[in-house]
C-alpha cells in the first residue's frame, strides 16, 4: 500500500475506536476522515473549505477557548481533574483518573503522530504526568510545558483538522439515537453546511459541548450538545438563515442546561452565549 492510504486506514482504526458509549464531550475528541453514512453533499460542502477559511476556523477556535493566548494552550482549570490543552482544550486524565467527559488531548495526540507532526516523545501513550493542579502550575514554566506550548502555537492547522475531523464523524452517530427527529437533525446539519459560518458553527459546537449522544451528560435527563441543539432549532433554508437560527437554538439549549444544574453552571452562561453569537457571524 501507499504511505497515504496506509495513513488514511490508520485513521479510520482510530476513529473507529470510539464506541457510541464513549463520545466526546465539552473539549473532547474525534479523529478520522468522513465514514460511511455521512451524506455525501455534507462531506463535499466541508471539504470546500479552503485553507485560509480553515485557518480562520482554527484562529477563532483558539480564541473561543483561552483568548487567542500562547499561556491558554496548556491550562488547568479551578476545580477540574485534568488539565485542557491546545486550541481545543483537549482533555487529558492522570493516571487513574476518570470522569463524565471524554479523554481527547491522546487521541489528538495520535492523529497528530500519524500526520507526521512529532508531537513531544513524553506525550505519546501516556498518561498526564502531573497529577493535580498543583504540580501542573509548579511545572507550567519547566521544559515539558514550555516545549509542548511552542509545539501546539507551530501546530495551528493539524489541531484544527483533528477538530474538522471530530465534527464530520459526527452525523451517523448522533443519527443513530435521534429516532423521530433524525430528519430534521440531518436536514438542519446539510442547511448548516451550506456556508462556512455554518461549517464553523457545527466545528466549534461539538468541540465545546460534545456531540449530546453520552447519557452521562446529561441534567434531568436533557442533554446540551450538538444533536440537541440541530433538535432544537426553528425550520430555516439553508445558509445564512440556518447559522442564525443555530446560533439562537445553542443559547436556548445552554440557558437550559444551567436551569437544569440548579444554578451551578450559571457562572459561564454569559460566555457561552457570547461564544454563541460568533456562529451566526459571516466567516
Amino acid at each position: 500500500m501507499m504511505p497515504n492510504l496506509l495513513s488514511s486506514l490508520a485513521i479510520v482504526a482510530l476513529l473507529a475506536s470510539c464506541s457510541p458509549t464513549d463520545p466526546p464531550t465539552d473539549r473532547a475528541i474525534r479523529s478520522g476522515r468522513i465514514i460511511s453514512g455521512t451524506p455525501s453533499s455534507v462531506a463535499l460542502n466541508q471539504s470546500q473549505l479552503s485553507s485560509s477559511q480553515k485557518e480562520k476556523i482554527g484562529r477563532k477556535i483558539w480564541q473561543n477557548e483561552s483568548a487567542g493566548t500562547i499561556n491558554g494552550l496548556t491550562a488547568w482549570n479551578d476545580g477540574e481533574a485534568f488539565p485542557s490543552l491546545g486550541i481545543g482544550h483537549f482533555i487529558w486524565y492522570p493516571q487513574g483518573q476518570r470522569g463524565p467527559f471524554t479523554e481527547s488531548f491522546p487521541r489528538f495526540i495520535a492523529f497528530a503522530n500519524l500526520q507526521g507532526k512529532r508531537p513531544p516523545g513524553w506525550t505519546i501513550n501516556r498518561p498526564c504526568p502531573w497529577p493535580d493542579r498543583a504540580s501542573f502550575m509548579r511545572d507550567f514554566n519547566g521544559p515539558e510545558l514550555t516545549g509542548l506550548r511552542k509545539w501546539l502555537a507551530a501546530n495551528i492547522s493539524i489541531q484544527t483538522d483533528f477538530i474538522i475531523a471530530k465534527s464530520r464523524a459526527s452525523l451517523p452517530k448522533m443519527l443513530a439515537i435521534a429516532g423521530s427527529s433524525s430528519d430534521r437533525v440531518q436536514t438542519n446539519y446539510n442547511n448548516l453546511s451550506t456556508t462556512p459560518n455554518g461549517q464553523y458553527a457545527l466545528i466549534d459546537y461539538v468541540n465545546f459541548k460534545g456531540e449530546g449522544i453520552n447519557p452521562a451528560e446529561r441534567y434531568r435527563g436533557q442533554g446540551w450538545g450538538l444533536l440537541q441543539v440541530l433538535q432544537e432549532m426553528r425550520p430555516t433554508g439553508p445558509g445564512q438563515a440556518a447559522a442564525a437560527e443555530f446560533a439562537a437554538a445553542s443559547s436556548r439549549v445552554l440557558s437550559r442546561r444551567v436551569a437544569n444544574s440548579g444554578g451551578k453552571d450559571q457562572r459561564w452562561l454569559a460566555g457561552w452565549r457570547n461564544r454563541c453569537k460568533t456562529y451566526a457571524q459571516p466567516l
